[in-house]
């Protein structure tokens, strides 16, 4: 019942009084990427939803677009700007998926929403994760988040998926705020972003 009905609840309330008491905040990072990214503070892409459904995802731009000669983008490590760094370590990257929250392409909690391309390279029990809207955060991330392997992120993923709760998504909640106040698990292997899934053996 909890994720039939009331999920949708609770995710719009919590993520309406987040984002006015983020609002502040909000306005300062918007500004800070605005001037360190070329009038870009934003970043936005397709991403699949609940029962694949393509949505845009909004998130703080934390990488510039500068180019080598060739015109060919610049490595992670080199376009992550010092405000983009400050910002993805502290997660203030993700606050504005409160507005996809809003919109109903997500919830708070529940499997991170990946790239489309990964989506025919999913077999059968790993497409379950699909099953219902992704989220901000997950069982994956307060367990690992980027420093565990792919397929123990997709365990993680579908076991939330079948036992999906009130109570688990309240601990779900606890824990991510101490995982951000600790910035524990950014960024796998010191890496700027994590190794693309390309697949199962």
């Amino acid at each position: 019942m909890y994720q039939n009905y009331f999920k949708r609840l609770f995710d719009f309330l919590i993520a309406l009084v987040a984002l006015l008491l983020f609002s502040p905040l909000f306005i300062l990072v918007t500004i800070g990427l605005f001037f360190a990214n070329q009038g870009k503070p934003f970043f936005f892409q397709t991403r699949p939803g609940k029962n694949e459904k393509l949505f845009r995802i909004v998130k703080f731009k934390t990488m510039n677009d500068k180019k080598d000669s060739e015109g060919n983008l610049l490595s992670d490590a080199e376009r992550l700007t010092r405000i983009g760094r400050f910002v993805r370590k502290t997660s203030l990257d993700e606050i504005p998926q409160l507005l996809n929250v809003l919109k109903g392409d997500m919830s708070l909690i529940g499997p991170r929403p990946l790239l489309v391309q990964y989506l025919p390279l999913y077999n059968a029990v790993q497409k379950q994760r699909h099953n219902v809207r992704p989220g901000i955060t997950g069982w994956a991330q307060v367990n690992g988040r980027n420093g565990i392997s792919w397929e123990q992120k997709f365990a993680y993923d579908v076991w939330y998926v079948e036992h999906c709760s009130l109570l688990l998504d309240l601990k779900i909640l606890l824990r991510t705020i101490q995982k951000v106040v600790k910035s524990e698990g950014i960024n796998a292997n010191q890496e700027i972003t994590m190794e693309p899934f390309r697949g199962n053996d």
